[in-house]
């Protein structure tokens, strides 16, 4: 069962705690989630107590276990199983019909990815593509879509426009007074404005380019 005295309010799931797997559970925890850890592989799961309070030993093959952990309680399940595409669209099918809201599984190939997302996985990553940091990252910060950090202090993230700021100028939006941070680029469609003069307006479907503190940013969300 999930917890439900986290700072974050939502409760993940991930299973599989390679590389991958432990990005993702690593950095949800850093981030004040309740999260379950599961692997088949006991000497993993040992390891990663050390690190998370709940982690459990869990074949995805096995029916009875996977009703035991009781998947509707939680609001994403990420499932880092990809060396055995078999194990991974089970534990899919598991949580989809368990009626989790999210269902996210990794992908060594695009076959792999195309047969994941026809069973209706919610989304499929790939490592190459996107890394469990920032998978977990946009999870939590879900206007986040993407983000570079180049100092200890300050991030460069790629955000969806907010309602409140459609069709005001940057001028009007004051953005650096408000929020802290700085618009250093605007993508309308397939256009990007660079160093967009203040007269600039925002407009729905624009995704900004920002730069500011990491604290200020994650708060946009």
């Amino acid at each position: 069962m999930a917890k439900k005295n986290n700072t974050n309010n939502k409760q993940f799931a991930v299973i599989g705690l390679g590389q991958f797997g432990r990005s993702i559970a690593a950095t949800l925890i850093d981030n004040g989630c309740d999260v379950l850890c599961c692997d088949k592989n006991m000497t993993l799961v040992k390891e990663f107590e050390a690190y998370a309070t709940d982690v459990m030993q869990l074949d995805v093959t096995n029916d009875n276990a996977m009703q035991s952990v009781g998947f509707e309680n939680y609001d994403c399940v990420v499932i880092a199983i990809s060396d055995n595409l078999e194990a991974t669209i089970m534990a899919a099918m598991h949580a989809i019909e368990a009626g989790v809201p999210m269902v996210i599984a990794k992908a060594k190939n695009n076959h792999q990815k195309m047969v994941l997302e026809k069973i209706g996985v919610t989304r499929v990553v790939m490592p190459e593509i996107d890394t469990g940091t920032k998978l977990a990252i946009n999870l939590i910060h879900t206007n986040i879509l993407d983000y570079l950090t180049f100092s200890d202090k300050f991030i460069i993230a790629q955000i969806a426009a907010r309602r409140e700021w459609w069709d005001k100028n940057l001028i009007e939006n004051n953005f650096r007074a408000k929020y802290g941070i700085s618009i250093i680029a605007i993508k309308r469609g397939n256009d990007y404005m660079v160093s967009p003069s203040p007269q600039t307006l925002i407009k729905r479907d624009d995704i900004l380019t920002i730069i500011g503190e990491d604290n200020q940013i994650k708060e946009l969300d």
